[in-house]
């Protein structure tokens, strides 16, 4: 089982030949919403590649809230350790360019009241995996982290969008999961002397696992043994690349619930991906099971980029 504690959120997209400059206003055709979320996607992601999921976090209680969980609901997601409060449902407006590039922003609303106490100790068993990004406030993660860490779970850090992560909680973390920008940032914080290098030494030093997705380029494995590993990526021609790292995340977690080899779990979240940036939207865009065994089948016989 996975337990995925996160944002949840109604976005909002607008279609544009290109991304407004500073100061700038751009008129598009019309506006679509579909839900959303970090934390929404990704359990959403893991469900659709079959497996089971529990979603906690907080919406509120106005018409956004029910569109944000419509397709979780859909998709048989555990729902009971939603909160409903008195603030607004999560809100993003996410401008998104012909060329596949996005600009977001994100009205965190009821995300802010998400609650580590929601989450119920049963779930929390050993050999599950809880699943967390950073949307919603840091200390409700790192007290779900702690108590999930002494019931025995096994624990996936997104760390997007970055935020500071105390090193005691980092060795306690499983597989930390980044991309450039923030190992960027997480090596400025830790001293590192580069990117790679910080992200290999981290590993190192906290006795987990990192993954440091590089875009077109593919990703790179850190293993706390000093091992280090690529998975090149899929080449495609992306329509909109929102959500695609929510989706990884997601994919992979269901792969390593299922007992999935990593660097097989890794391959099989990066297809995934990849047929998410050929679709529109955030949870629109996340492809099923049967899809990415296909979509795997498939790429297997064409020339990788990375």
């Amino acid at each position: 089982m996975i337990v995925v504690f996160g944002s949840i959120n109604l976005d909002i997209f607008f279609r544009c030949g290109r991304l407004p400059a500073s100061g700038e206003t751009l008129l598009c055709e019309s506006a679509e919403t579909a839900p959303g979320g970090k934390g929404a996607n990704q359990a959403l992601a893991a469900a659709r590649d079959g497996a089971r999921v529990v979603m906690a976090g907080a919406v509120g209680q106005d018409l956004f809230a029910d569109q944000a969980l419509a397709l979780l609901a859909t998709e048989a997601v555990d729902l009971r350790a939603v909160r409903r409060t008195g603030s607004l449902t999560g809100c993003a407006t996410i401008a998104i360019a012909e060329n596949g590039e996005n600009a977001i922003i994100v009205g965190s609303g009821a995300n802010l009241e998400a609650a580590a106490s929601s989450v119920p100790d049963a779930v929390l068993e050993p050999g599950n995996w809880l699943l967390l990004q950073m949307e919603i406030p840091y200390r409700e993660n790192w007290a779900l982290l702690e108590r999930a860490r002494q019931r025995g779970t096994r624990i996936m850090l997104n760390l997007a969008p970055f935020g500071p992560v105390p090193r005691g909680l980092l060795e306690k973390v499983d597989l930390l999961v980044l991309n450039e920008v923030e190992a960027d940032q997480l090596a400025a914080s830790e001293d590192g002397k580069g990117t790679s290098s910080s992200m290999a030494d981290l590993a190192a030093k906290c006795g987990g696992t990192v993954i440091m997705t590089l875009g077109a380029d593919g990703l790179s494995i850190f293993q706390p043994n000093g091992e280090e590993l690529g998975v090149p990526a899929f080449e495609i021609q992306p329509v909109d690349t929102t959500g695609a790292g929510d989706c990884f995340c997601g994919v992979l977690a269901a792969g390593l619930d299922r007992g999935l080899p990593l660097t097989h779990a890794a391959k099989r979240a990066s297809a995934a991906a990849a047929i998410a940036c050929t679709r529109a939207g955030a949870q629109t865009s996340l492809p099923t099971s049967l899809e990415i065994d296909a979509q795997l089948s498939h790429l297997e016989t064409r020339p990788l980029r990375g």
